[in-house]
């Protein structure tokens, strides 16, 4: 798909005010997307939206709130004329041994990886639908893998795995699903982590991580330029020396 068929398209991504989502809101807008950048951090989304220029607009929103998300939805119909594409980013990675001390990290992972993804799907569906959309959905290796200390974040992307399965089913030919399940990439997604020992052996992998926002931001485009014939369903990418 050329620039010449992205011109004026229009995509919303949650969780666009760092790592993959600001760089995939880059790659978009250089593609000729107009974008919609959705985060709670309010002062990084409207920097960003300066950035990029034309095109762009910062909307405050938690994927958490469901009227936030309304309202978002809302604003993109009104200055945009609504939603051809929707990349499900926003997420949290809180790690650490299973335990009861550990039961906040649990529900916010759910909430916001989870039921977040499901709530700005709902909100925006109708919108994606009309004309011919894409739905992509940032899940993780953890989606297949489960490792010590990841049990209830990779509970959060097996369930987006197997929600975006039966979605792609669902609403073929009318909405295109892509399942995006990067590894390690050099993000801050770990410095979340409130368990410290886990937080610090994280972070020693994630500073040498090759693999960078921007090469997945790269991929997402990739498989949202292929002509509508073609749906690119799932995307499996590591570092190359990463084993699991």
């Amino acid at each position: 798909m050329s620039q010449d068929h992205t011109q004026g398209r229009v995509a919303v991504i949650t969780g666009a005010s760092s790592g993959i989502g600001a760089a995939t809101a880059r790659a978009l807008h250089a593609a000729c997307y107009r974008v919609a950048l959705l985060a709670r951090r309010t002062d990084r989304i409207k920097a960003l939206a300066d950035e990029l220029g034309d095109g762009a607009m910062a909307i405050s929103a938690d994927v958490t709130d469901r009227d936030a998300l309304l309202a978002a939805a809302g604003q993109v119909k009104q200055e945009f004329g609504g939603t051809d594409v929707l990349v499900n980013n926003a997420g949290v990675m809180l790690l650490g041994p299973f335990s009861a001390e550990q039961r906040e990290d649990y529900r916010k992972m759910i909430e916001v990886n989870l039921l977040g993804a499901i709530t700005a799907t709902e909100v925006f569906l109708d919108q994606l639908k009309d004309g011919g959309g894409d739905l992509i959905n940032i899940s993780s290796v953890a989606g297949r893998v489960a490792n010590v200390g990841s049990g209830v974040y990779a509970a959060t992307k097996f369930g987006i795995n197997g929600w975006s399965e039966s979605l792609r089913k669902e609403l073929l030919p009318d909405v295109r699903v892509t399942v995006i399940e990067p590894g390690v990439v050099a993000t801050e997604l770990p410095t979340h982590i409130t368990h410290e020992a886990t937080r610090q052996g994280a972070q020693q992998l994630y500073d040498v991580a090759q693999v960078t926002a921007e090469d997945v931001a790269e991929v997402i485009t990739f498989a949202l330029q292929r002509p509508r014939h073609l749906a690119i369903n799932e995307i499996l990418l590591r570092p190359a020396d990463q084993a699991l």
